[in-house]
């Protein structure tokens, strides 16, 4: 049975913030990754272009959200789709940390603005 539990979920660190992955091809998910993000206060995460579909839901805090050059405040119990092609840019402006629930397609890629390729391992 493909149950993960939380001591199981592997912990990656970019660009300032945790991702903690529950749902891998690893774990056995066919199709989807899934992640919780923590996103420390006065973190400001690079501007990145996604090639697949991401649903982002706020479970706590408040963040700025810059989507194709619209910047929005989320907060928990929002949810931000972003769609491929689009560019995404997050940041804490608060003072405590905020977590999202991140849901996309397996072998998702972002492109920074100059030009890096990331592969992040939790949507692998």
């Amino acid at each position: 049975m493909p149950l993960v539990r939380p001591s199981e979920a592997v912990v990656h660190e970019m660009h300032g913030a945790r991702f903690v992955s529950y749902a891998t091809p690893l774990t056995g998910s066919r199709e989807l990754c899934a992640w919780r993000t923590e996103i420390p206060p006065g973190t400001k995460a690079p501007a990145h272009t996604v090639s697949k579909e991401e649903i982002l839901h706020v479970l706590d805090g408040d963040l700025l959200v810059t989507l194709d050059g619209d910047t929005i405040r989320i907060t928990a119990g929002d949810t931000l789709i972003v769609n491929p092609g689009a560019t995404l840019a997050v940041e804490n402006p608060t003072d405590r940390t905020a977590t999202t629930w991140v849901t996309t397609s397996i072998g998702l890629e972002a492109e920074l603005s100059d030009g890096t390729r990331v592969a992040p391992p939790w949507a692998r």
